[in-house]
């Protein structure tokens, strides 16, 4: 167990923030686990992040196959854990509820483990197809390929409407597509195939077969279970308590009660925070120089060979944390 350097850590602090102002017993549990979960090993790193990190060469090649459960659960920096689990706890509360927490579980660790098979895929792929190696040694890490696929079920179960990407509405068919080239142009570190992993990955469950081989393969977890016939509501001194509702509409569309989250997202939609997160990030990544890479990165050889020498040294001196 690794302990991050300590320092003031800005986006660990609007998180928390955000978890309280929701408040901790709003907050369904299996959401609340993976909260706790990410920050945890955000503070106190299994390992170094170049040996948590997803990539062909070491995870395939090097049989390191433990990088599938280390990756999605660490975070490069506070910023990208911070818009990270803020996406995780809006999606959460919303699919949770919707799915029942011991699916939603289920949900939650096939999809963090095939956002990194399918990622291994397409770097391999690639690397074959373009005759370029380096696909290969791309090493990605974070929690953002599982909630783009969170993202694509969560658009599926609430069809129709727009949101707001930069400015632009965008149909809920194509958002996931639209932010995907967003993200990759405004924070070019980002990991492309990550994220179209976890696109991939969703895709496969609402239109591809992975649903019904997860539901035959255990018989313990009806797809709608927990909460029944009951759902969280807002009342004027903020969000707490439940009310009685109709999971499904006429057409099997989702019927929420109004709800007020603007208490703690400024009024802003998830993808207005997400983008509000992004520039912040950047701003803070131009204000200070971090030893960490990014969360979809690329090293070179002699660059990796210099980071392990600064790693053994640090370790040397006490301070065995990147």
């Amino acid at each position: 167990m690794h302990r991050r350097s300590r320092g003031v850590n800005i986006g660990l602090l609007l998180l928390l923030s955000q978890i309280f102002q929701v408040g901790i017993n709003n907050v369904p549990p299996v959401t609340l686990a993976t909260l706790a979960l990410n920050i945890w090993f955000f503070l106190n790193p299994l390992k170094p992040l170049l040996s948590s990190c997803l990539s062909v060469e070491k995870c395939y090649q090097q049989k390191d196959w433990q990088r599938l459960l280390l990756s999605p659960i660490h975070h490069a920096d506070d910023w990208h854990l911070y818009f990270n689990m803020a996406s995780m706890l809006w999606k959460g509360i919303h699919l949770e509820r919707r799915l029942g927490s011991r699916w939603f579980a289920y949900i939650i660790v096939t999809f963090s483990l095939l956002t990194g098979v399918v990622y291994l895929f397409l770097e391999f792929a690639l690397a074959e197809f373009l005759n370029e190696p380096d696909f290969k040694r791309n090493c990605a890490i974070g929690f953002s390929g599982v909630l783009f696929a969170l993202k694509v079920l969560n658009n599926h179960c609430c069809p129709g409407g727009f949101v707001n990407v930069l400015g632009f509405p965008v149909s809920n068919r194509f958002a996931c597509w639209v932010e995907l080239l967003a993200i990759h142009f405004i924070s070019p570190g980002t990991s492309f195939a990550g994220h179209l992993a976890g696109i991939l990955v969703g895709l496969m469950y609402t239109h591809g077969p992975l649903k019904k081989i997860m539901e035959s393969c255990t018989g313990i977890f009806p797809s709608n279970i927990d909460y029944p016939g009951q759902q969280y509501y807002f009342n004027s001194s903020g969000y707490s308590g439940y009310q009685d509702y109709y999971p499904y509409g006429g057409r099997g569309v989702y019927e929420d009660v109004p709800r007020n989250y603007d208490m703690y997202t400024a009024g802003l939609s998830e993808e207005e925070q997400l983008e509000r997160a992004l520039r912040a990030s950047l701003l803070d990544q131009g204000n200070r120089r971090s030893s960490s890479p990014a969360y979809g990165f690329r090293l070179s050889p002699e660059e990796e060979m210099r980071r392990q020498r600064l790693h053994r040294f640090d370790s040397q001196r006490g301070n065995p944390a990147l």
